[in-house]
């Protein structure tokens, strides 16, 4: 397959690079310069606009777009002029499913193929194999199943309904994450402030070997208590959130479901950007683990 990819942030970039050695070819653009050059370097045809991208794709074209969700309408927008009947999009992004909806619906009217492709793991997953949660028609996936097959970890992709299903997907396994998260996070604030001045690093070794609770959030913190150590002291307490976990509780919301953990843990992520803890930074810890967020207290607020 030749696939035009735009995008190359933390996840787009490790991806192709991952799309590339798996045999795809690959025209890799972005909004800036820098990435584009790096990426050229692992082997990725490249483009420097929207439009020398689609230029050199073949027919029909299939597009991958990897950006925020606060940019993927302006990047439909673009390409869409450039594209005709029966060429492909996927947003492979964190975006609200109810925009992917009213977005597939948009673009079957100009006779363009959608799929919504929800992807977990983060900038590790990308390179080395990613979770991969699809939306579309059936038949469409299936057309598409060997590049996300390509994408993904063994057995760790698939297809989860109509249009919006993969986003949909997403949004709920990071609520999901979120309420993990905080659980984990909150344990750790009670074994510190414990009188038994327990090792916490140890700690963490031990619930990640066969315990009821061994995951890779686990083995995240003891890989952040080994890399900052156990008093965090680097990480900031305040804990950003993007989105995702409040999209969720709103959906939630709209099925007459109480979601009360990951309300809550969401709630927490609020308030913390006045009240940093070391509940917070435990977060924090994490999120700077497996997504590569900006986590010291010198780059957020605290």
């Amino acid at each position: 397959m030749q696939l035009g990819y735009y995008g190359l942030g933390k996840m787009g970039s490790h991806m192709v690079e991952r799309l590339v050695e798996k045999g795809q070819t690959i025209v890799a653009s972005n909004r800036s310069k820098e990435p584009i050059d790096e990426i050229a370097r692992v082997g990725a045809q490249t483009a420097y606009s929207l439009e020398e991208m689609v230029s050199k794709l073949a027919v029909p074209r299939t597009v991958w777009i990897m950006v925020p969700s606060s940019a993927v309408q302006e990047v439909i927008d673009r390409l869409v002029p450039l594209l005709e009947v029966g060429d492909t999009i996927i947003d492979g992004g964190n975006t609200f499913f109810e925009d992917t909806v009213r977005r597939a619906s948009e673009l079957a009217e100009k006779n363009i193929n959608f799929l919504d492709a929800g992807v977990s793991g983060g900038p590790g997953g990308a390179r080395e194999g990613a979770c991969v949660m699809v939306g579309g028609p059936k038949e469409l996936y299936s057309q598409y199943e060997q590049l996300f097959k390509d994408a993904a970890a063994p057995d760790a992709y698939g297809y989860m309904g109509r249009s919006g299903a993969g986003h949909f997907v997403k949004m709920v396994h990071n609520g999901i994450e979120y309420g993990m998260m905080q659980a984990i996070a909150e344990g750790f604030t009670v074994l510190r402030e414990s009188d038994f001045g327990l090792d916490l690093l140890e700690v963490s070794r031990i619930y990640n070997h066969q315990s009821v609770i061994t995951s890779r959030l686990t083995a995240w913190l003891e890989e952040a208590y080994q890399e900052q150590g156990v008093d965090l002291v680097a990480i900031s307490g305040s804990v950003s959130h993007s989105g995702e976990g409040q999209w969720t509780v709103e959906a939630a919301k709209k099925l007459g479901i109480d979601v009360a953990v990951i309300e809550q843990s969401l709630e927490f992520r609020k308030q913390s950007q006045n009240n940093p803890s070391y509940t917070g930074q435990v977060l924090s810890a994490l999120r700077g683990q497996f997504g590569g967020h900006p986590v010291k207290k010198d780059e957020t607020t605290q």
